[in-house]
């Protein structure tokens, strides 16, 4: 079933495929600015991890924002460990195809960083973005605490009022906390870094955020 058609919607645990006890690939420094994508990091920095749909184009908005440390791309939000990107395309792993953000919240905080979020991607689509298709481009924000998850909640609800002002739908994103995060293989870090004309289906929304 591993190259079959995907499921439809969120797989069951017990159907979910077993991974591997080991990581997939040793990561490379980031090929921006060569700081490590794995820990450990800077002392005081703080994780942000979102979910909008291709990692590629998620991890782009990020890397050059003041404040931010480093970016990688990767996959949490299921059952399988130590997936690979053929594994999570099928649907069978439970994982959304997210990008982790390290910050440091003396310069730039959690809040700024869902401005990016919420105005690069449709969060009114649910298990998809664009002509990706699959509960792995779910929009999701995985919360470290519940500090996070406070600021995730009360920055859903302003953009959910944006929105409604302007005629769009309701928003789908879930907000979960943050469990395991499996580092995706190389190939897939700073993709459009290393292939500047590579496919990327993230844009500015037509509302934007309001913090």
């Amino acid at each position: 079933m591993l190259f079959g058609s995907k499921p439809a919607g969120m797989v069951a645990p017990e159907d979910a495929l077993p991974g591997r006890a080991e990581a997939v690939a040793e990561q490379e420094p980031h090929a921006v600015h060569g700081r490590p994508i794995v820990p450990p990091w800077p002392d005081g920095h703080a994780i942000a991890v979102v979910g909008m749909g291709c990692f590629w184009g998620a991890e782009r908005i990020y890397w050059d924002l003041p404040g931010v440390y480093t970016t990688f791309v990767g996959y949490a939000g299921g059952y399988t460990p130590n997936a690979t990107y053929r594994e999570v395309c099928t649907g069978l792993t439970g994982h959304a195809e997210v990008a982790g953000v390290v910050y440091d919240p003396a310069v730039i905080d959690y809040e700024a960083l869902l401005g990016p979020f919420w105005e690069n991607h449709d969060p009114t689509q649910v298990d998809r973005q664009g002509n990706d298709v699959g509960t792995q481009y779910r929009s999701c924000l995985l919360v470290a605490d519940e500090t996070q998850r406070e600021v995730a909640e009360a920055s859903l609800q302003r953009y959910q009022g944006r929105l409604t002002e302007e005629g769009f739908g309701t928003i789908a994103t879930q907000i979960d906390r943050l469990g395991d995060v499996y580092w995706a293989e190389p190939e897939h870090q700073q993709y459009l870094h290393k292939h500047p004309g590579g496919y990327c289906n993230h844009g500015f929304c037509q509302v934007a955020y309001r913090s």
